[in-house]
């Protein structure tokens, strides 16, 4: 059956399947009776193109994501950039402003006390959809605080059986918080909570440790996974389980990242050492320069890199050496995982050569509108204005702008809320899953 472990059972078949498919809230049947069972083999068929395009036409019946109350909104269209459609999500999410209620702890805490009916009701994919997604494993740092709906979305927008998620609660999220993100991790065998928390405090250490914790619990997994990438409870993916497979394989063991000469304004930040209490406070105390004969970079939060690099930062005197000092550093996340990634000897790095300087718009890592940069493109400007808000000058993504994202390469975006515009994430949920079943 198709939900069950894919290593007791070769086969899904979806007519055992649709015996045991569950109704939806309002009673409509998921999927209707199938006498004719598919196989993995049948999707990935290359003589009966029939069969393969029959199969997959089965089983995204069963797994399409369908937008719930939208109505006759259009998201084929809406991310082809269409005029019309979009005026029409804009509506939609202006009309919806304060209605909408999300799935809430208490509810996720409800539906998982069984498994089986929360990953079939929620549909997520519980089978490799390919040989090569199978064979090639991803581990994923995703650290996260608030807003439960969006990261169980964003969880089964980036979930394969064969990867491993490591989820960072911080600390100073609320019991109920906390208990609904172990709730739905109880269901999942490859998806865990941190085994060490930290209280997060912006711009402080605390960030980077979040991700430090994740790193070594995933290290000590039995998956045997290639790259690592981090996530915040604001991100979504652009791209398929499938597609980022392809991307990371043609890095050939090279990592991606944010990582440019400093300006004057950002070497402030590692003069003077920083207290961290509730906030994050400069001190009068200089700091020592950076331990190390190569030059510091900045760049973000947003990383991809190879396991090797995991690796060898634990290991390294030299890495260990940086990664101390940069701990009483303002906002480290965002000079330390770019230093280290132009340190000479540091696995998938780069030289620290002016030739291999990496904007943000430029690495893979993370897709992101800062609201100082947006204008028109046709004039010069990196991206077109953001059709959502602005969070700390950053564009929290809306209807209007999934059709220019989604022609970027990064593997992410980073800024999503659905209570700015649900619309723009349950057609990228619709796109990804529709790419998921017919474009492995």
């Amino acid at each position: 059956m198709f939900l069950c472990n894919h290593k007791r059972f070769r086969y899904f078949h979806f007519h055992r399947l649709l015996f045991l498919a569950l109704l939806t809230l309002s009673g409509t049947i998921l999927i209707k009776h199938m006498f004719n069972p598919c196989t993995i083999e049948d999707l990935q068929n290359p003589v009966d193109n029939a069969r393969k395009q029959y199969c997959r036409r089965e089983l995204y019946g069963f797994l399409r994501l369908r937008p719930q109350a939208q109505g006759e909104l259009n998201c084929s269209k809406i991310i082809s950039g269409d005029s019309d459609a979009i005026k029409q999500g804009l509506e939609t999410n202006a009309a919806s402003k304060g209605k909408y209620i999300p799935l809430n702890e208490k509810d996720f805490v409800n539906i998982t006390s069984d498994c089986t009916n929360f990953k079939e009701v929620r549909k997520y994919v519980t089978l490799p959809m390919s040989k090569e997604e199978e064979n090639f494993p991803i581990a994923y740092s995703m650290v996260v605080h608030t807003k439960i709906d969006m990261f169980e979305r964003l969880l089964r927008a980036i979930y394969a059986p064969q990867n491993i998620y490591c989820v960072h609660v911080d600390e100073k999220s609320t019991e109920q918080f906390k208990a609904a993100v172990r709730a739905i991790a109880s269901c999942f065998d490859n998806v865990f909570v941190a085994s060490k928390l930290v209280k997060v405090v912006y711009a402080s250490w605390s960030r980077v440790q979040a991700d430090f914790n994740c790193m070594e619990d995933l290290l000590q997994s039995k998956v045997q996974w290639r790259y690592l990438l981090n996530t915040c409870g604001t991100d979504f993916p652009l791209k398929t389980n499938a597609e980022i497979v392809r991307v990371l394989k043609t890095l050939n063991g090279k990592n991606t990242m944010e990582s440019e000469s400093p300006t004057e304004f950002k070497r402030k930040r590692w003069e003077h050492r920083y207290e961290v209490g509730d906030h994050i406070s400069e001190t009068k105390t200089k700091k020592s320069p950076p331990p190390i004969t190569s030059p510091m970079f900045t760049g973000n939060a947003y990383i991809v890199v190879s396991r090797d690099f995991v690796e060898y930062i634990f290991k390294d005197p030299q890495a260990q050496n940086l990664i101390d000092w940069a701990k009483d550093t303002y906002s480290p996340d965002e000079h330390l995982w770019a230093t280290l990634n132009r340190m000479p000897g540091v696995p998938g790095s780069s030289p620290y050569n002016n030739k291999y300087q990496m904007s943000d718009m430029n690495s893979l890592a993370r897709m992101v509108k800062w609201s100082y940069d947006e204008g028109e493109v046709n004039k010069g400007a990196p991206y077109p204005p953001c059709t959502g808000i602005h969070r700390r000058a950053v564009c929290v993504y809306g209807t209007g702008d999934l059709s220019w994202i989604l022609k970027q390469h990064h593997l992410l975006a980073n800024k999503f809320d659905p209570e700015v515009d649900d619309v723009a994430i349950h057609c990228l949920e619709e796109y990804l899953r529709h790419r998921t079943v017919f474009y492995m």
